[in-house]
């Protein structure tokens, strides 16, 4: 079973999106803390996090690369009202997978959804590719 790790300093925003995922193919974990999620991407237990814009006092782009030195094949997706283009850019250079707006409505649901899909998906592909002597499925 694939593990999501959903870390958000909002806790209303966090439960909601737990809520969208309880009873999916995924083991879904909650942080709080910029410690739980370390530990769980330490561990490699985690594979896709969905990361709030702003943990424990620190923003994502402090985090995000931090995130990325400890697991490279972590798949990062940020949710975050961020619109700046020019910060967004910022955030796909230092490894995000896919940037959302917080899920306000069914469409933003379903859009959560078929990213965190898409992303256990290709980590699956990795993983499948790397483990193949040619590197073909």
């Amino acid at each position: 079973m694939h593990l999501l790790l959903i870390a958000d300093r909002d806790e209303e925003t966090r439960s909601r999106i737990v809520g969208f995922f309880n009873g999916s193919e995924y083991k879904v974990i909650e942080a709080d803390s910029v410690d739980v999620v370390l530990r769980n991407i330490l561990k490699k237990e985690a594979s896709v996090i969905l990361l709030g814009s702003e943990f424990d006092g620190l923003k994502a782009m402090e985090i995000i690369p931090l995130l990325k030195r400890c697991n490279q094949k972590l798949t990062i997706i940020l949710i975050s009202n961020e619109e700046s283009l020019s910060l967004i850019r910022r955030f796909r250079k230092e490894g995000i997978f896919y940037h959302a707006l917080k899920p306000v409505n069914g469409d933003d649901r379903d859009e959560l959804r078929q990213v965190v899909q898409c992303a256990f998906h290709n980590t699956t592909d990795r993983r499948l590719s790397q483990k193949s002597p040619t590197g073909e499925l």
